[in-house]
């Protein structure tokens, strides 16, 4: 064979060595049953003050406490050290202390060099001049939205001004102009089961959908001692999968049952203690400031099988031509650039 044409074979043999090597790289890092003691996606819950009342909450505001920004830093970073990828912040809101969630974002990107910080928020008191100085750090704001109709949100205890679906359509523009992946957050009980969604969704045009069943988690939502008893808002298996049915052809669409939320999320609290909110009463970790990341996990369960088959793990980086400092993609249109979806 003459030799001008091994050089292109040889090139394509190397092209694909690599990909092979990287896929297996790649998968290797991703999966977190290569190392069962591994936090790849942590939910972090600094403090559990909120300016909402939703009647279902499983996270009340049963404290006030907020840990010193230093302590908070050195648990993130025993985190990152043990093998955490992406942190999530929830809450409570925590919009409502933006002084340490702005700290939170820098710290994990600029100094842990974190793959994906996302944060989850009811909405009310995010701003645009705010997401404007902290896109740089923020890849992922996720807005929980559980209805459209004004009436059936201030059941729930959404608000009492009704203005949260327009709040939600700035969000969502403004998360497109400063290359933030929108993600919606809906929980589907028993005031929205039977509402039809398929429009809004549409127009909003989250990357990710998730849909939440109302769920009962012990000590914090179960019965009329609580802060909230979310008991009368549960829908039965029927009115579940009514709106399932309704909503599974949006292509963002991501649904999660009991079962599956059960023990697959990895759950951090103001202390820094693991959560285990799985069957009965909820129960906690020491502190991993006090025992470290292993040892605490060892005192929770985390489903990890559970946690990948719910789809735990997927694209959660912003689009890498993004330019923070600019105020579109390098092509110069927003949205015109799209990830593909990996497959893992």
């Amino acid at each position: 064979m003459p030799s001008y044409f091994l050089i292109p074979l040889l090139s394509t043999a190397l092209i694909l060595i690599y990909i092979a090597i990287h896929c297996i790289y790649t998968r290797g890092r991703i999966d977190p049953t290569t190392d069962p003691d591994t936090p790849v996606s942590v939910n972090y819950f600094p403090y559990r003050k909120c300016n909402y009342r939703c009647g279902f909450c499983f996270h009340t505001e049963t404290s006030s406490y907020i840990l010193p920004i230093a302590q908070a830093k050195r648990g993130l970073r025993l985190l990152k050290q043990a093998g955490m990828r992406k942190l999530n912040i929830a809450g409570g809101e925590p919009f409502l202390n933006p002084k340490f969630l702005s700290q939170i974002l820098q710290y994990c990107k600029e100094e842990l060099g974190l793959e994906s910080i996302s944060i989850v928020s009811n909405g009310s008191k995010i701003r645009e001049d705010w997401l404007e100085r902290h896109a740089k750090w923020l890849d992922i704001l996720a807005v929980s939205c559980d209805s459209f109709n004004p009436g059936t949100n201030k059941k729930i205890g959404r608000g009492a001004d009704g203005e949260n679906v327009t709040r939600l359509f700035q969000i969502a523009t403004w998360c497109r102009n400063y290359g933030i992946k929108f993600k919606l957050n809906t929980v589907v009980n028993v005031h929205n089961w039977d509402e039809d969604m398929t429009i809004q969704i549409q127009e909003l045009a989250p990357f990710r959908w998730k849909v939440f069943q109302c769920l009962i988690v012990g000590g914090e939502n179960d019965n009329e001692t609580r802060k909230t008893d979310a008991r009368k808002f549960l829908v039965t298996e029927e009115q579940w999968q009514t709106f399932c049915r309704r909503h599974k052809h949006l292509e963002s669409y991501v649904p999660e049952d009991n079962k599956s939320m059960a023990s697959s999320y990895l759950l951090l609290d103001e202390y820094m203690c693991f959560l285990d909110k799985g069957e009965g009463m909820v129960t906690k970790s020491e502190s991993i400031l006090e025992v470290g990341v292993k040892e605490a996990m060892k005192q929770v369960v985390w489903d990890k099988k559970s946690f990948v088959e719910r789809g735990g793990i997927y694209d959660w980086s912003r689009p890498e031509l993004y330019m923070p400092q600019q105020s579109s993609y390098c092509n110069g249109s927003i949205g015109s650039v799209k990830l593909e979806k990996l497959k893992w």
